[in-house]
């Protein structure tokens, strides 16, 4: 977490003023909410008048707070969940979103010396860069996610709008201030759209929680004492391996000692798609809804081991934050994806006698792979 709260975009002495746009803000889930949240109270601490923008499932809310040297505006716009009915009802969404976050925040845009926005909300530059003129404050673009690359990628073929809207997206990409990437994978995809390098940021997430004496480890659900647990924890989306996971649990417990228990404490499409397989082929297995942040630490220190996926063709354009608390966790963790991604490069260098990597497709070597890990002694649950 020290890259991320310790660096800031922003020049203190000349771009004091700025604004942080984000979606869900804590408590409702959502990894860059809960990152930019942290960012602009450091940024506060720091000194900065920061002004941050975000969603919420409840009552929308304005609250203001003196932090360190600095002060803390918080704008919550009260928003319905995303619609997952149809592209064009979520494209629908996101359109009146970013709308909605931009017209909240315009006072405060207006007069900002720095504009700090993500990849969610996605396509949010659409709507920032060609207001450019409009704003006096140097635009940074931290790309989360990629958009539309990623819903490309979910695409079993071409289209043709997407690439225009790709063409269009890098257009506006190369006009951007300054830009911050989560990973060496994706630095490599952005340079690779026209962007100079000398423009981009390395600033890595890291762990949005602590580990320390005082974390107590959840209570392990009675449908999974005596086995040994694997957790999949967060969001459990279309950039996901599902297949893999599926087949290759499918196998551990048709063909193999049956040994292991998935935990997965999971919303999104893959999670879903997972549970409705295990229960129609009758597979043991455990789903909860994701905790709040308060209480992830605590969540991350009760399995035996993690799981992490990501699949091939989202790699650089998605960057599975989990993966920092998961290695803090100091638990073995077994990732499903691409020796390319950032995550396999971060997971080998922290736990090479605890981390095992699986290739997408190969769910007989994820079973294997869990045999392996039901080899291992019993984590201590503290």
């Amino acid at each position: 977490m020290s890259d991320l709260l310790e660096h800031s975009p922003f020049d203190l002495a000349s771009e004091r003023r700025v604004v942080i746009i984000a979606d869900w803000l804590p408590p409702d889930f959502g990894a860059v909410g809960q990152y930019m949240q942290m960012r602009a109270r450091a940024l506060a601490e720091q000194g900065h008048e920061v002004t941050l923008i975000g969603l919420s499932s409840g009552e929308g809310s304005t609250r203001q707070e003196t932090r360190g040297r600095g002060s803390l505006s918080e704008i919550r716009l009260s928003t319905r969940p995303v619609p997952r009915r149809s592209f064009l009802a979520r494209l629908l969404w996101t359109a009146a979103t970013n709308l909605r976050l931009v017209a909240a925040g315009f006072r405060a845009l207006r007069a900002a010396d720095g504009i700090l926005f993500t990849g969610s909300p996605p396509l949010l530059i659409h709507l920032l860069a060609p207001l450019k003129p409009l704003w006096r404050g140097r635009l940074v673009y931290r790309i989360t996610d990629f958009h539309p690359e990623c819903l490309i990628a979910a695409r079993d073929r071409p289209s043709s709008a997407l690439g225009l809207l790709l063409g269009l997206t890098n257009f506006w990409r190369r006009r951007i201030g300054g830009f911050e990437v989560l990973g060496l994978d994706q630095l490599k995809r952005l340079r690779e759209t026209g962007v100079r390098e000398e423009r981009i940021a390395l600033v890595r997430d890291g762990s949005p929680v602590s580990f320390g004496k005082d974390v107590v480890a959840e209570p392990l659900p009675a449908d999974l004492k005596g086995f040994y647990v694997l957790l999949y924890a967060g969001n459990f989306g279309v950039a996901h391996d599902v297949d893999t996971v599926a087949e290759g649990y499918r196998l551990h417990h048709r063909a193999g000692t049956g040994r292991v228990r998935l935990w997965l404490s999971a919303t999104g499409s893959g999670a879903d798609d997972l549970v409705a397989r295990f229960t129609e082929q009758g597979l043991p297995f455990h789903k909860s809804r994701p905790v709040p942040l308060d209480r992830l630490a605590g969540l991350l220190r009760t399995p035996d081991a993690h799981l992490v996926t990501l699949k091939d063709a989202f790699v650089g354009f998605v960057m599975p934050s989990k993966i920092y608390a998961c290695i803090e966790s100091g638990k073995p963790v077994l990732f499903v994806g691409s020796a390319a991604s950032d995550v396999d490069l971060l997971a080998r260098a922290a736990e090479p006698d605890g981390y095992w990597r699986v290739a997408c497709g190969d769910a007989m070597g994820f079973a294997a792979a869990l045999e392996r890990l039901a080899d291992r002694p019993p984590e201590p649950r503290q």
